[in-house]
């Protein structure tokens, strides 16, 4: 089966200086699924304290979704992820790889200065095409 995706990494700049594509190409015709950013709330309403935790619960929301579409963390094509400390980065980024499977997707990585509860730490919003 042919691939409808192209992981693109251009020559002429730089390499992801982390786990990401600079760029994901999807073929047309294909079906398209955009998640809602995801935050690190348990379907019990539990918030847990840690940023793992947090984001493991942003990854299993977005796996929901896609289940949802008959999709898979495969079909990921974009990552935005959205976290409020910069000491919270390798922690996202770890539960991030758990989650994604290679090659990488499109993705970027912000440090914001909160969301709409403060006992949030991480949201995540992806896209995904099959």
């Amino acid at each position: 089966m042919m691939s409808i995706l192209r992981h693109i990494s251009p020559t002429r700049i730089g390499a992801p200086f982390a786990r990401y594509s600079h760029a994901v190409e999807v073929a047309a015709p294909n079906r398209w699924l955009l998640c809602s950013g995801q935050l690190g709330i348990a379907s019990t309403d539990a918030i847990p304290e840690s940023v793992e935790d947090q984001a493991s619960l942003c990854f299993e929301a977005i796996g929901a979704c896609l289940a949802e579409a008959n999709m898979s963390f495969a079909d990921i094509v974009r990552l935005n992820a959205y976290v409020t400390d910069r000491a919270a980065m390798a922690a996202y980024m770890a539960v991030r790889d758990r989650f994604v499977a290679p090659p990488p997707p499109a993705s970027t990585l912000m440090i914001v200065s909160g969301f709409t509860r403060p006992e949030f730490k991480v949201e995540v919003e992806a896209i995904a095409a099959k």
